[in-house]
């Protein structure tokens, strides 16, 4: 099909990936296959996952080390967004694709490749991701998706792979699908495609049971400047080490759990298990840091903005001039929101117990009943008598 000369193309080391480098040189006829192999904390030793890139056929097998940049550039910015996704999900899957996207480009410019690829479905989020973000950062370069074009189940892409020196999973294959990544873990397909069963304890790795979890209660503070989490209880730490020790705390009480009927991009519902302590913590510890230092006008209104956030996110459209913009509004937002958060991780609950901020908006003589207070309880009358003036008007002229 002579669709491209050379392509850079994204790999796990799956059987998807992986036989989408025999697929590409034998059936769309491309000369040269590199692959592009990012680490994102995913756990996995990527050693032998160049080799077996080499193995199956690539001409050049890079591995690319963005746990740094995957915290800084784009976890950060989420979490001073408080970007959940319908409200629950803190996209710890979808802040990698961007990521990785921008990796594929830079390759490609690097190893004059006039194309990149990628291992997606057509039923997937991860498509509309991967294509629109590299549209985004160039709009000239071809993207290839032969999955999305194959047709093969999952047998019969081992077959093929098996034919072209791809080799043979060892282990028995998972009946379920996962992404992992230093921001959290993605579980479908198996018995959770049946969205009234039970997630059976197997899915999990992050998190523990709440039976296996401690009988005390553990704290941490969590310490921002400007919107940006620094450090554990006093201690500075670098984003990779702050994100692998709030996952290790919450993780071991239990905390991160999310089991939930999303709407995907394509249109269909899916059920989605996610793992991601670390993550959803931190965007509710922010967020309360936030109702201390901000004025309610400036909260209440970011609010919206956030769930714009969420989507676009989720959308694939990190690139996009409005979550530009966007990142302007937030991050405008963010001058004040310095403190410390104290979160209690009890039996699966991250409970937020107390905050503080040079930067507070709290004031006690105002806000308190007790004799200090000094608050001026006579201008209420007159502040009422203002303020409902509109409503009473209306009600004049419309009540029988």
């Amino acid at each position: 099909m002579g669709r491209a000369k050379k392509v850079v193309l994204a790999y796990s080391g799956g059987v998807d990936t992986s036989v989408c480098i025999p697929y590409l040189k034998n059936e769309w006829g491309v000369e040269e296959v590199i692959t592009l192999a990012a680490d994102l904390g995913q756990g996995e030793e990527l050693g032998p996952i160049q080799k077996k890139a080499l193995t199956a056929g690539a001409s050049v097998s890079l591995v690319e080390d963005a746990m740094d940049s995957f915290v800084r550039d784009y976890a950060f910015p989420a979490i001073q967004a408080n970007a959940l996704y319908e409200n629950r999900y803190p996209l710890s899957t979808a802040l990698a694709r961007p990521l990785i996207a921008k990796l594929l480009v830079e390759a490609a410019e690097k190893y004059g490749a006039d194309a990149v690829a990628h291992g997606c479905t057509g039923k997937g989020n991860d498509q509309v991701r991967f294509d629109v973000s590299i549209a985004a950062l160039n709009p000239n370069i071809k993207v290839l998706a032969p999955a999305r074009e194959w047709g093969f189940d999952r047998p019969t892409a081992i077959e093929y792979g098996e034919k072209h020196g791809v080799p043979v999973p060892v282990k028995k294959s998972s009946p379920y699908s996962i992404d992992k990544n230093l921001l959290g873990r993605s579980v479908e397909t198996g018995h959770l495609e049946d969205p009234w069963t039970e997630p059976l304890e197997e899915v999990y790795e992050m998190t523990k049971a709440i039976a296996d979890t401690p009988d005390e209660p553990t704290y941490v503070e969590i310490n921002f400047e400007k919107g940006i989490p620094v450090g554990l209880n006093g201690e500075a730490m670098d984003p990779v080490a702050l994100v692998m020790k709030l996952n290790q705390l919450t993780g071991d009480n239990g905390v991160g759990r999310i089991d939930m009927l999303e709407n995907r991009v394509v249109g269909i519902k899916s059920r989605e298990i996610y793992e991601a302590p670390a993550l959803l913590t931190l965007v509710h510890a922010h967020r309360d840091l936030e109702s201390l230092t901000l004025t309610g006008d400036v909260t209440q209104y970011k609010r919206g903005i956030e769930e714009s956030y969420g989507q676009m996110v989720y959308n694939g459209q990190w690139y996009s001039p409005l979550k530009s913009a966007l990142d302007a509004f937030i991050v405008n937002t963010q001058e004040w929101v310095t403190g410390t958060v104290r979160v209690k991780l009890f039996k699966g609950n991250a409970v937020i117990v107390g905050r503080k901020s040079e930067n507070s908006l709290y004031t006690e003589e105002m806000s308190t009943y007790g004799e200090e207070d000094q608050f001026d309880h006579k201008a209420a009358e007159g502040f009422i008598y203002i303020w409902g003036m509109s409503t009473r008007i209306w009600s004049g002229k419309h009540s029988s």
